[in-house]
């Protein structure tokens, strides 16, 4: 348990007219911010979520309420709102068919990744890829923005340049200001590279630079954050508009209650085993209700990896819970491990 401090006014978000209560919100994070995890936050304090990156492709390709893979990814409750859904692809056309597939879907605002490192994602001209080539980047957003409905907010992922060269900062600071002149208001900034990856620490230093440069947009900081301190000092730090928490939600939902917590002075304690394995319990409900029982036990594994780390026990726990293979596997595990004291 965290001792009391001092309450701390942080700013008021909104992504354009949607006004967002609190402003942390649930990042996209590929095979994770789907449906199911997106409630668990929800319920936990997460004021807004995104969903998982969504192919410009794969969103042409399905039709409307129809295939289990569609209503899996499009899923959009009346309990959702307000939620992104973040897309990714090549070409302009594409991506703009398939923003405007997503909004008929219900979702609030879409939001661009050009900001994904994955290796496969950078071979395919995907993601963090544009950020080497600013004419189809700047092409990409004027098409989506002109094929959105002006009461859709579009927001722009990125990370702050393809590598540390002069000319990936250049080509990064081309885009924005191009995204800035066709009225896109809300970035998500991730202060690494796209070479970067996951390796090494973020550079908050250029999400305060980037304040400074662009006062009145609307910044998202990420990166590291992974504890309510984490959060905190970000926008103390940085002067950031709201923040978007992928990695350090996954296992962690109560990452959202606790920031919560500390802005407005109050103490932070650890959700007890009992706690945990509700929670654990609804979220695999829940994913058998969006995958059917035999899919839910396998995509729930590696969410219960990561909710073993809260346990005293983490390493018998993750052990426990790689070993799995059954709905009544996986229920005797939490009965065995978190229905004791620790």
């Amino acid at each position: 348990m965290t001792n009391d401090t001092q309450p701390v006014a942080l700013p008021k978000l909104a992504i354009e007219h949607i006004e967002i209560e609190f402003p942390a919100i649930q990042a996209a994070l590929s095979g994770y911010s789907d449906w199911a995890e997106r409630q668990i936050v929800r319920r936990l304090g997460a004021p807004a979520t995104i969903s998982e990156v969504m192919l410009d492709e794969f969103i042409i390709s399905v039709t409307h309420g129809k295939g289990k893979k569609a209503r899996r990814f499009l899923r959009v409750e009346e309990d959702d709102h307000p939620v992104g859904a973040q897309l990714m692809g090549c070409g302009p056309d594409d991506f703009s068919t398939a923003a405007k597939r997503v909004v008929d879907w219900g979702f609030d605002w879409v939001d661009i990744n050009f900001g994904c490192p994955v290796k496969k994602i950078l071979g395919r001209r995907r993601g963090g890829f544009h950020l080497s080539q600013p004419d189809v980047a700047i092409a990409i957003l004027e098409k989506v923005r002109d094929t959105l409905p002006d009461r859709i907010p579009l927001s722009v992922k990125m990370r702050r340049g393809l590598d540390d060269s002069n000319q990936s900062r250049d080509r990064f600071f081309e885009i924005f200001d191009a995204a800035r002149a066709l009225g896109v208001r809300v970035f998500t900034i991730h202060p690494r590279t796209v070479l970067q990856r996951y390796v090494g620490p973020s550079d908050w230093s250029f999400l305060s630079e980037l304040r400074k440069y662009a006062p009145t947009e609307v910044l998202l900081g990420s990166g590291d954050l992974f504890t309510p301190e984490d959060c905190m000092r970000m926008f103390r730090e940085t002067g950031v508009d709201g923040l978007t928490i992928a990695r350090g939600a996954i296992g962690n939902p109560w990452i959202f209650r606790d920031l919560r917590a500390l802005a407005a002075g109050e103490s932070i304690s650890p959700p007890d085993l009992q706690e945990q394995k509700d929670v654990i319990l609804d979220h695999f409900s829940l994913a058998c209700e969006l995958y059917g029982e035999n899919r839910a036990v396998a995509n729930m594994k590696k969410f219960c990896i990561k909710y073993a780390i809260k346990h005293p026990q983490y390493e018998e726990v993750r052990a426990a819970f790689v070993a799995f293979r059954s709905r009544e596997e996986f229920e005797k595990t939490l009965e065995k491990w978190y229905s004791h004291p620790a």
